[in-house]
């Protein structure tokens, strides 16, 4: 296994190699990886004791952040290496201050991972979500560090619990405890002998509860709002805003926020071609344009949970796709939240359905209902809200139970 594992690391290796060539973020990726040695040379305390955060990307680095800034406050003496595999990660939080030395995990060949633990010497190391680097994680093990697996979640088509993939899943026996979010991934862990599971929930959760915290007031979405009510649509692509945009060009009774997932030029004429109301863009707008408009849209980054605290109603996009966008930013308002069929795998969603705190729509018909039913009746949208906003709630807490797991070893 050792060997095919290598065989296609180095092969894919290769791979970026050829793409970076052709492919803008991939050529990011590898010029980031090959200057990490770099930076940890420059950045690094040779005094200190680091503990060892790796996360995919930026969805995965705000699921372990809560855990991060608890660690960096309770126990100071710590510094933070904070490492990304892709660059939709790295280039946005490359200069976040929770972290003393923060980039791109080197790619997980036998040297680099020995050369990289050789050089950084972490004392504890989490790895969030789904990373499972054979080469680290081993030589992790083989010098007794302890590494957990944090806000992980496993499903029956992973490799682990193939045929194909029974000598892979040895890796997991690498991990001094894997944290999961549910009590169907401890019982699929214990079907190919993997014990050392503890069910802690997400840290999605805590993290949702701190950007709700750190919110701002927007006064010019204060201004456009008035007194109408206001349906916001987060992270939205084109099928998704093919579906709102005509129930709201015929249904004026509410204002309505849209901030797409791309932010373009081209994305946002077209989004303004489809309104046939007067709409205006965030950052141009003046007082005057915002207060008579009846669409904002967001044409920026970095302002979508703060403008969620408007809402009244939540379209998060990305169902017609991929996979949802982040509907706990929107539930943690208090506001029910739609989304496209794709939401299979995505707990957080399913448990909003459980609730009653979300809505699946599939087409326009369906979101026509939906929508027509929160618009005409008043102590349903007021009843699902307070739905969502307690399934928030009740599914917080995932940091404090690793802190405490953790607290012996530091």
């Amino acid at each position: 296994m050792y060997t095919l594992y290598n065989f296609a690391i180095y092969l894919y290796y290769l791979g970026v190699v050829v793409l970076s060539f052709f492919n803008k973020k991939v050529r990011m990726m590898w010029r980031g990886e090959r200057q990490s040695f770099r930076v940890v040379r420059e950045k690094l305390d040779p005094n200190a004791d680091y503990i060892w955060f790796h996360a995919a990307s930026l969805g995965e680095f705000e699921q372990g952040r809560p855990l991060m800034e608890r660690i960096r406050k309770e126990y100071p003496q710590y510094k933070i290496l904070l490492t990304f595999f892709s660059p939709s990660g790295y280039e946005v939080r490359k200069n976040y201050s929770g972290a003393d030395i923060i980039c791109y995990l080197p790619l997980d060949t036998p040297t680099n991972a020995l050369r990289f633990l050789r050089t950084i010497r972490p004392c504890m190391a989490f790895f969030i979500k789904y990373e499972f680097w054979w080469n680290y994680l081993h030589i992790l093990r083989h010098r007794n560090v302890p590494v957990y697996s944090v806000s992980s979640i496993f499903r029956e088509e992973q490799i682990f619990f193939r045929w194909y993939g029974k000598r892979y899943s040895k890796v997991l026996k690498c991990f001094t405890r894997i944290l999961v979010q549910n009590e169907e991934s401890k019982k699929l862990l214990s079907t190919i002998d993997i014990t050392d599971v503890d069910v802690i929930g997400d840290t999605r959760f805590d993290r949702v509860l701190q950007i709700r915290d750190e919110s701002k007031q927007l006064p010019l979405i204060d201004v456009f709002c008035k007194d109408k009510k206001i349906f916001v649509a987060g992270s939205s692509w084109q099928p998704d805003e093919d579906i709102f945009i005509p129930f709201f060009n015929e249904h004026r009774e509410w204002k309505m926020i849209i901030a797409p997932h791309v932010i373009d030029e081209a994305h946002l004429k077209q989004i303004e071609s489809k309104l046939k109301m007067k709409s205006v863009r965030y950052t141009k707008a003046t007082v005057e344009e915002a207060t008579s408009a009846e669409c904002l849209i967001i044409d920026c980054f970095g302002i979508l949970s703060s403008a969620y605290r408007y809402g009244d109603v939540a379209y998060v996009g990305g169902g017609f796709g991929v996979g949802i966008h982040n509907v706990l930013e929107a539930a943690v308002w208090r506001m029910p939240v739609i989304f496209g069929p794709n939401n299979q795998r995505f707990q957080e969603a399913r448990g909003l359905l459980s609730a009653d705190g979300g809505n699946e729509i599939t087409d326009g018909r369906t979101f026509d209902e939906v929508m027509s039913r929160y618009m005409s009746d008043e102590e349903y949208l007021k009843t699902a809200g307070e739905n969502a906003g307690r399934f928030v709630d009740t599914c917080t807490g995932a940091t404090e139970k690793v802190m405490r797991l953790i607290s012996d070893v530091l």
